[in-house]
């Protein structure tokens, strides 16, 4: 998907149909990866067939799905920076903690280069971000956003076309998530797309309009 002058591709891990994003400008190799999951092989081979060079590796929180492919991609590109929110951090090396134990895979991931919180902005291959926390689902989670013409927010699993992230976990709040949401998210314009952790791309409007569980539907009033 193009937007604006991004090139946005996805690759969606069959385990927990989890999506992994690969964002680039146009006609250049540099590229971002957001939450790498189980499809690491499929990852790096695509990364390959592209000839795209990555250059950073953002995760929105640290829940296994999606940091499946965290040591993959360190793997064939030691050098580049992994990126986390700072209150999601220990869970790339805590199998308990991020969620993987219970399904008995254990998994690890390489520690981050460089933890982030509400207000950091970071640029890599031409690309800026501005990194909003957004707790609910997990306590240490945090959006990406891009400010252009038209916004593109990276959102993990906080909001999604028609629903939201499971607040079920040991560090999940429903009040926290749809206050991320509400008084967060529903503060970008309508046309804003959010690139979800699960499923496809909605917009900030049809969420505020449709969503059952933190729009008008479910009593939020516009501001």
């Amino acid at each position: 998907m193009r937007i604006e002058n991004l090139i946005i591709e996805s690759i969606e891990s069959q385990l927990f149909a989890e999506n992994t994003y690969i964002v680039s400008k146009e006609g250049q190799a540099d590229c971002i990866v957001i939450d790498p999951g189980f499809q690491a092989e499929q990852l790096v081979a695509y990364l390959k067939r592209e000839q795209l060079n990555p250059v950073a590796i953002l995760n929105t929180h640290g829940h296994s799905d999606h940091i499946a492919g965290n040591e993959a991609m360190k793997s064939d590109w030691p050098a580049i920076p992994l990126l986390i929110g700072s209150g999601d951090a220990y869970k790339l090396t805590d199998p308990e903690a991020n969620l993987s134990a219970p399904f008995g895979a254990s998994l690890v991931s390489p520690p981050a280069d460089q933890e982030l919180n509400e207000g950091d902005t970071i640029e890599y291959a031409g690309i800026p971000f501005e990194i909003l926390d957004t707790p609910g689902h997990s306590r240490g989670h945090i959006v990406f956003v891009y400010r252009s013409t038209k916004n593109v927010i990276f959102g993990g699993d906080v909001l999604f076309h028609g629903g939201i992230g499971r607040t079920d976990f040991a560090d999940g709040d429903f009040g926290e998530l749809e206050h991320s949401i509400q008084k967060k998210l529903f503060r970008f314009d309508d046309e804003t797309v959010v690139f979800p952790g699960h499923g496809p791309p909605t917009k900030i409007g049809m969420e505020i309009e449709q969503n059952p569980f933190v729009g008008i539907p479910a009593g939020y009033v516009r501001s």
